[in-house]
């Protein structure tokens, strides 16, 4: 008798907050992609009836009270079991219709985690303002991390179990994305991205992203991030700029020195001193915390391969 293979248990997890207009139509468009999985709505304190919409389409519906896309998600992480996750938003703009090939594409390969880069031909789906940021968001990420995404903060992911049950999640709101594609990152897991459709919300939604406050916190968690992975280059790059900085204000101390045998400016001579010390705390603040960064990646480097990769659960 030849065992046939288990078919791996699918999660749809959609994080929501006032998307009554549109879950009903998020949901049933996964029920028709993807027919085995479960579908989870988790809603975030919704003012509208999200949760009623959601429970009559046939979704699992719990509630997360802590506000932000990243305090869903973790709660969503931590309390559903699938050996595959499709995160996507529940307003109706990703194409659901993707999710199969996604999912596909993350058993073939054996992939931790499968991107759905949007492509949009409607303006209003994808605005001009949002686009320009994603594009200078996802090229700093290239920059300082040497790899990134062509779409670091799309919400249409597909993820293996060991992915999700390796990741502390710390971000709170929308900038968990980024987030994501960090630990993708930094943890050298195999990955890919494949272009789906993005499109228009329908009439009623509206988008709770601000272009300016939710960049700059998207930002913000970038740097921090850099700050926390790689800190011989940030310690070190604020060290070495200290340091640039000490020799030009030391070069005509050092020529007056060099003619008169004489240190007329002690104030000056003083501030030279304490910025070369402040260089070389920082390189060696660098040193110190790259070990307690390289124990910390050993440790979610541990539980990522503690899990079987998709197809062997």
């Amino acid at each position: 008798m030849v065992e046939t293979a288990a078919k791996p248990r699918i999660a749809v997890i959609l994080p929501c907050y006032n998307e009554e207009a549109a879950i009903g139509q998020t949901v049933a468009g996964f029920r028709a992609a993807l027919p085995g999985a479960a579908i989870y709505v988790y809603d975030n304190n919704s003012k509208d009836r999200t949760v009623d919409y959601a429970r009559a389409a046939g979704a699992i519906v719990r509630t997360e009270r802590m506000q932000g896309k990243g305090n869903v998600v973790r709660r969503m992480f931590a309390d559903v079991d699938a050996d595959i996750y499709v995160m996507a938003d529940g307003d109706a703009t990703y194409d659901a219709g993707a999710a199969p090939a996604l999912v596909a594409r993350l058993i073939d390969e054996n992939l931790d985690m499968v991107v759905g880069a949007r492509r949009s031909e409607v303006e209003l789906a994808y605005r001009r303002g949002h686009r320009l940021g994603n594009k200078m968001l996802t090229g700093m990420l290239a920059q300082l991390f040497g790899r990134s995404f062509s779409d670091i903060l799309s919400g249409y992911r597909v993820f293996s179990r060991r992915f999700v049950k390796s990741f502390p999640i710390l971000s709170a709101g929308f900038e968990i994305e980024t987030e994501i594609s960090v630990h993708a990152l930094e943890l050298r897991m195999p990955v890919a991205e494949i272009e789906t459709e993005y499109g228009a919300r329908p009439e009623g939604s509206t988008s709770k992203l601000s272009t300016y406050r939710d960049g700059w916190r998207i930002l913000n968690t970038i740097l921090n991030l850099y700050r926390v992975e790689r800190p011989v280059l940030f310690f070190g790059n604020i060290g070495l700029i200290l340091l640039i900085v000490a020799l030009v204000l030391a070069i005509p101390l050092i020529a007056t020195y060099a003619q008169t045998g004489l240190v007329p400016r002690f104030p000056t001579a003083i501030l030279i001193t304490g910025l070369t010390i402040l260089a070389f705390l920082s390189f060696f603040s660098g040193l110190i915390l790259d070990t307690v960064t390289r124990g910390r990646r050993e440790m979610r480097r541990l539980a990522y391969l503690a899990l079987p990769p998709p197809g062997e659960g």
